[in-house]
C-alpha cells in the first residue's frame, strides 16, 4: 500500500492502527486545481475528493500495481475555503476569521488500484471556536508556526490547537486530515487488512 501524503501525522495515524504503507509524495499544484474547481462552483467538500483523487491518481499512475491512497482536506468558513497559511501573517488572517464562529472541515481519502478509483470517502466535522484574543493568536502563532505552516485553519487540534475549541461534532481522526474509521473498515472488508 501507499499514501500518497507528505503528512506526518496520515502516516502515523495508518502506522498506530497497525496498517503499512509506503510514502510517496504527490507532485500534484493544489492551490491551482483549488483555484480551478473554485472558479467552476465546486463545494468545499467536492473540492477535497477532487484533490485527494488527484494526488492518488498521481501516484497510481506510476505504480499501477499497488493499492494507492491520495488524501486531502479543507476548510469551509461560511463558504469560503481555507487552505495551509502562506506565512504567519495568513496564519493570523485565518484565526482571526475563525474566532467566536463554526467551521467544517472536509477530510477526502480515494483509494487507487489498478490505475483508476475504487473507494472514496469524505468524512465531515463542525468544530466551534471560542474568541480568541488578537494577543493570544499572535503569540499562539509565534510559539507553533513551525508546527501549524502546514495546517489548514492555522490549528492542530492534537496540540495547544485543542483549547480553540467548545464544541467538535464529528470524529476525530477526520479533524486530523483522515477518516480512519471508515478506511479501516473498507480494507478490512476486503481483506487488505485482518480482523
Amino acid at each position: 500500500m501507499i499514501l500518497a501524503s507528505g503528512s506526518a501525522i496520515r502516516r502515523e495515524m495508518l502506522h498506530r492502527a497497525g496498517v503499512a504503507c509506503d510514502v510517496v509524495v504527490p507532485r500534484v499544484d493544489e492551490a491551482a486545481l483549488r483555484a480551478a474547481l473554485e472558479a467552476e462552483g465546486a463545494t468545499p467538500r467536492d473540492i477535497a475528493d477532487a484533490l485527494a483523487e488527484a494526488k492518488a491518481a498521481k501516484v497510481a499512475a506510476r505504480h499501477p500495481d499497488r493499492l494507492v491512497l491520495g488524501c486531502d482536506q479543507v476548510l469551509d468558513h461560511r463558504g469560503r475555503v481555507l487552505g495551509k497559511p502562506e506565512s504567519p501573517e495568513g496564519a493570523a488572517r485565518q484565526l482571526r476569521a475563525l474566532s467566536g464562529d463554526r467551521h467544517a472541515l472536509f477530510s477526502a481519502v480515494v483509494a487507487f488500484q489498478d490505475g483508476r478509483p475504487v473507494w472514496r470517502h469524505v468524512g465531515q466535522v463542525r468544530l466551534t471556536m471560542r474568541g480568541l484574543s488578537a494577543g493570544y493568536i499572535d503569540d499562539y502563532i509565534a510559539r507553533n508556526w513551525d508546527s501549524i505552516r502546514d495546517s489548514v485553519g492555522a490549528y492542530k487540534l492534537e496540540e495547544e490547537g485543542a483549547r480553540f475549541f467548545t464544541a467538535i461534532e464529528g470524529d476525530y481522526f477526520t479533524v486530523l486530515g483522515l477518516p480512519l474509521i471508515p478506511l479501516l473498515s473498507w480494507l478490512i472488508d476486503r481483506g487488505t487488512l485482518p480482523a
